[in-house]
């Protein structure tokens, strides 16, 4: 006799599916709260993000007086943001749309973001701290010499790899989301919606970034605050809605 498919492998493998769905939903959630935890904490002992935009004769005497405690802060951030790697590569499965192309392509693209802007937080845990300990220990000319190393490093490691790179894959990754949702209807539409607004409004970020390289390129100041943090929260409204949801339209398996 042919089987139905409603057996207890049937059953097994709908809950190791519900196991993993809480997974990724968990991982989303944990990754946004404990990133914005960290980055609170950055903020209000080295002025983040906005010292960044500033030169080593502010940027590296800070870092200096910060001691280890700012270095285990930086490794933090970095860290509780790379959680997001796990989830984001989780997900296809999740909804049952590995051999989709499209979203294949966009968890390459969120995947591959997470590493740049690990690179980016990485620095100041083992390249920033030897600079900045010759820069204040040094004399005129170590000074000189560490000014370029640290404008050397920051533009390609920080606002190449890290902000640029990273926050376009990462921007990538959400509008495409957003779009296979709005089309499929494997989440709701309300999150498809306000993702491709997050992913706006987070690539006007972009501005100050190449502000850094193109002299007098527009910047708007909010950008980056509003951005960030409208993502953060896309972020974590699509690990709830992963742990509330039982089951995805496409994940589903006819009977």
């Amino acid at each position: 006799m042919a089987s139905t498919g409603t057996g207890p492998s049937k059953d097994a493998g709908r809950q190791s599916g519900g196991g993993t769905r809480r997974v990724t939903g968990g991982l989303f959630i944990i990754s946004a709260l404990t990133f914005a935890g960290a980055a609170t904490v950055l903020s209000a002992t080295f002025d983040w993000p906005d010292i960044l935009r500033e030169p080593a004769a502010v940027v590296l005497p800070a870092f200096a007086a910060g001691g280890p405690g700012l270095v285990w802060t930086w490794f933090a951030t970095a860290w509780t943001y790379g959680i997001l790697a796990v989830p984001i590569l989780l997900l296809p499965s999740v909804l049952g749309r590995r051999e989709d192309p499209v979203l294949r392509a966009a968890t390459y693209f969120g995947a591959t973001s997470v590493v740049l802007s690990l690179i980016g937080f990485l620095r100041w845990v083992f390249v920033v701290p030897p600079l900045a300990e010759s820069y204040v220990a040094g004399d005129a000319a170590t000074r000189t010499a560490v000014d370029a190393a640290w404008t050397a490093q920051h533009q390609f490691g920080g606002a190449l790899l890290g902000e640029h790179l990273g926050q376009l894959l990462v921007i990538g990754w959400t509008v495409t989301l957003s779009a296979v949702i709005l089309h499929s209807r494997v989440l709701p539409r309300w999150l498809g919606a306000a993702g491709l607004v997050t992913g706006a409004l987070y690539l006007l970020n972009q501005g100050d970034i190449l502000a850094t390289a193109v002299p007098g390129f527009p910047v708007w100041d909010l950008a980056g605050l509003i951005g960030s943090s409208t993502w953060g929260l896309w972020v974590a409204a699509l690990g709830a809605v992963l742990l509330l949801r039982r089951t995805t339209p496409s994940a589903v398996t006819p009977q």
